[in-house]
């Protein structure tokens, strides 16, 4: 019997152990490298915001379009006045997070952006482009900006799985990075030997977004930023409205989503410090998964395979807490991997030696089954019950200016078509469904007297009305639902148009984002086709010349030929060479 019971343990021991080496070795192929990331990012959770000020970002965001008037790109004289403002104000540097590599439709907009950077020494522009050498064509080229005292740096950065930015390189394509290049032009250069044989370094991020003071360009460039704000600071100039699509995940604490020039700043805080995260060697990786998970095996042998476990999670808490500590101190010590390590040498020798009988797994397995079925069938009344809400509340917008509310189940229904006949899912068809049945939610803020005015609105009553897109927005913004997060998306776009003369941003082609996009056609082609107190019904014929006619204006051509062929195949051929008067 004793020889049977130091068998089982022996057996135990030894499959803990191999459990132990599997895990390393998945380390060793990159295979917990993901997990590894992860781990990195919940310190920063822990560690939560750090100022600083050192750094402002001046914002190019939807105040500065919607005050300004302006679409994107916005022209360089505009640059340049800023370059200008924020010179007289002080600043330390100033970083242009803005591409000028090629020369503009306006000669004398690129002279004035010139004889600005010109008159601000130390100006660091980013690009993304370069040659072999590193060399670029920024306004003119490396020897030109050499002579006005200005340099160009690159403004890439790597990215993990899932296009997470987490770390900056010292170069790229022989073009040193824009934290590097900036800390340089303030006298605090960063030597070589602060970046892992991978040439990048962790960014050591302050905090979630806007932790590093950011202005609005508009209010920056009009006066209403007072200037001692700026001054004695580096200040990153850039793109932040979402629909430039320059934002990104982030290692940073809270929603991890971050605009590109704000984690240019906290790269260039990072560089400024002399990179203060330091990444292990190699080795301690193995080392410390190795040491945590014997001493997992000794714990099983001193105290048994249930109390062995919970040991072990009081044992990987003190690891993390000391992981945790370090991380405040600048040192990045590994997570994942010795956890890992850990749990399955524990794990693995613990469930050998209390081995359960089949029928007590059969038991298990149907109790499991069960509750997964359970999860099923709860998630599905749960998901119903987010549609029927989603419904419920557009309805009660659109109501309000229509009496029956069937133009927001006409609208819907055909945006789910047109993302099919685009190619899309059955699932992200459904979701386009569902999103746009929300387009109009804004409608809600709306006066009555503006909105059931039965003849054509005032100037001054169409910009309040205007308002209602941005307003149904910002009353989806912030949802964990996809669903509102796509209809956000609907709401804030559809009324965008593709020559860029749309509201409430105007973005132009494909800078729209897809879903309003396909809103926008189908609400003109639904409104077109039945009556409303200011006009009569249209002949699906006439809404499809009309269509035909405004395509590439307002509407994309691709999805406003996918409606024309839905429409083709309902009602049969389709003359679209009629001009319909206004």
């Amino acid at each position: 019997m004793k020889r049977r019971l130091g068998g089982a343990r022996a057996a135990a021991y030894a499959a803990g152990i191999v459990a132990l080496l599997i895990v390393i070795a998945l380390s060793s192929a990159g295979t917990l490298q993901d997990l590894e990331h992860r781990a990195v990012d919940a310190r920063f959770e822990v560690r939560g915001t750090e100022r600083t000020d050192e750094l402002a970002v001046v914002a190019i965001d939807e105040q500065t379009f919607s005050t300004m008037d302006v679409t994107w790109p916005i022209r360089r004289s505009l640059h340049a006045d800023m370059i200008d403002r924020l010179r007289a104000a002080g600043a330390r540097r100033i970083v242009y997070d803005v591409q000028f590599t090629e020369p503009s439709d306006r000669p004398a907009d690129d002279l004035a952006l010139f004889d600005a950077v010109a008159a601000a020494p130390g100006t660091v522009l980013a690009t993304g482009e370069s040659d072999a050498q590193g060399g670029t064509r920024v306004l003119g080229g490396d020897a030109q900006l050499a002579e006005i005292g200005a340099r160009a740096a690159g403004s890439t950065f790597p990215s993990d799985k899932g296009g997470v930015m987490r770390r900056y390189s010292r170069e790229n394509a022989g073009l040193e990075s824009l934290a590097t290049v900036t800390a340089d032009s303030v006298g605090r250069p960063i030597s070589t030997d602060r970046f892992p044989t991978d040439g990048t370094a962790l960014i050591d991020f302050r905090g979630p977004s806007r932790t590093i003071p950011t202005y609005s360009f508009v209010d920056v460039l009009e006066g209403r930023v007072d200037a001692g704000k700026l001054r004695n600071r580096i200040i990153v100039v850039g793109a932040t409205a979402p629909v430039l699509q320059d934002v990104h995940p982030t290692s940073a604490p809270g929603a991890r989503m971050m605009a590109g020039p704000e984690i240019q700043a906290n790269a260039i805080w990072t560089a400024l410090q002399g990179n203060p995260l330091r990444d292990t060697p190699g080795w301690v990786e193995g080392a410390a998964a190795l040491a945590l998970g014997l001493l997992g095996l000794g714990l099983v042998a001193l105290l048994g395979p249930l109390r062995a476990l919970v040991g072990a999670v009081a044992l990987g808490g003190a690891y993390a807490g000391a992981a945790a500590l370090a991380f405040n101190a600048g040192l990045v010590l590994p997570v994942a991997t010795p956890l890992s390590a850990l749990g399955a040498a524990v794990a693995t020798t613990a469930l050998v030696m209390i081995a359960r009988e089949r029928a007590q797994r059969a038991q298990l397995a149907r109790y499991s089954a069960q509750l997964e079925r359970e999860v099923r069938e709860r998630t599905a009344a749960l998901e119903d019950s987010q549609l029927e809400v989603v419904l419920r509340l557009a309805r009660a917008a659109e109501l309000r200016d229509d009496d029956t509310g069937e133009h927001i189940d006409r609208m819907s229904s055909l945006c789910g078509e047109v993302a099919r006949e685009l190619g899309q899912s059955e699932e992200q068809a459904l979701m386009m469904q569902h999103a746009s049945a929300l387009h109009d939610i804004g409608k809600i803020g709306v006066p009555d007297s503006i909105l059931l005015k039965p003849g054509r609105l005032t100037r001054e009553e169409f910009a309040v009305m205007q308002e209602h897109v941005v307003a149904g927005a910002e009353l989806l913004t912030g949802s964990t639902s996809p669903v509102l997060q796509l209809a956000e998306v609907v709401c804030r776009s559809h009324h965008e148009k593709w020559d860029g003369s749309g509201y409430p941003s105007g973005v132009a082609g494909e800078a729209i984002p897809l879903p309003g996009r396909i809103a926008a056609v189908c609400d003109v082609f639904d409104a077109l086709t039945h009556e409303r107190p200011y006009k009569r019904a249209w002949s699906v014929q006439e809404a499809c010349a009309e269509i035909a006619r405004c395509s590439g204006a307002h509407f994309d051509p691709a999805v406003a030929e996918a409606l024309l062929a839905i429409m083709a195949r309902e009602h049969g051929s389709l003359d679209l060479s009629e001009r319909l008067a206004a």
